[in-house]
């Protein structure tokens, strides 16, 4: 098994063989995810990042790796985060907030991992909240397969974010009235009784990481 520094963490290393066959089809799955979702041992000592995990790592928000260790960014998210690694080692699963300096919360659900020998050292998965309800990757998918127009899209884009008609129109710099003609055509066109619906729709599509979109779209 492998295992690295913080300078030379990879997202496409392999997964260890303890966390089933095949690995490295998982681990190409697991790239594909809009979620970062990282490995460790009971300790917390880092054996794998996916793609958006190692990206947030290297952001350094909430999360980091040193001296080949997961690390939380404060000594509050510090305590949090080994009682979680406690309980994951122990079978239990956690869902917890980790914040940075300045107040920014991100969940983290803290999942134990199946040993699948017996007397196999417990492993831990660390899956992280979205950064936003929709991925750019996916409004696009689903804007295509509803045939919706560029401007369709950035409106529903923009009503993922949770802002009203008003303030969408101020965004746009267009009339209310325009921003809810737009809002009638996409419940038309993708047959929703209204915006929660819609948006609702959206927030639940697959989580699709935006380094797809290259190959995705030709």
């Amino acid at each position: 098994m492998e295992v690295f520094a913080d300078s030379e963490i990879r997202h496409d290393m392999p997964l260890p063989e303890a966390l089933g066959a095949p690995a490295s089809a998982l681990s190409l799955v697991m790239d594909e995810l809009a979620h970062g979702v990282l490995i460790t041992d009971a300790r917390g000592r880092l054996l794998h990042a996916n793609q958006a995990g190692h990206h947030e790592l290297g952001r350094k928000r909430v999360l980091e790796a040193r001296c080949r260790m997961l690390c939380a960014c404060t000594p509050e998210g510090g305590k949090i985060l080994q009682a979680a690694l406690v309980r994951g080692a122990q079978g239990k699963r956690s869902l917890i907030s980790l914040t940075d300096g300045s107040g920014l919360a991100v969940s983290v659900a803290v999942l134990p991992l199946k040993a699948e020998q017996p007397g196999q050292a417990p492993h831990v998965a660390l899956l992280l909240a979205r950064a936003c309800v929709c991925e750019e990757l996916m409004l696009c998918f689903f804007a295509r397969s509803h045939a919706l127009t560029p401007t369709e899209e950035q409106v529903l884009g923009i009503l993922c974010q949770g802002f009203s008609a008003p303030q969408i129109a101020l965004q746009m710099k267009v009339a209310v009235s325009t921003v809810r003609s737009h809002v009638r055509s996409l419940c038309a066109k993708t047959r929703s009784s209204g915006v929660r619906q819609l948006v609702n729709r959206v927030a639940v599509l697959p989580p699709l990481a935006r380094a797809l979109q290259d190959q995705a779209m030709h």
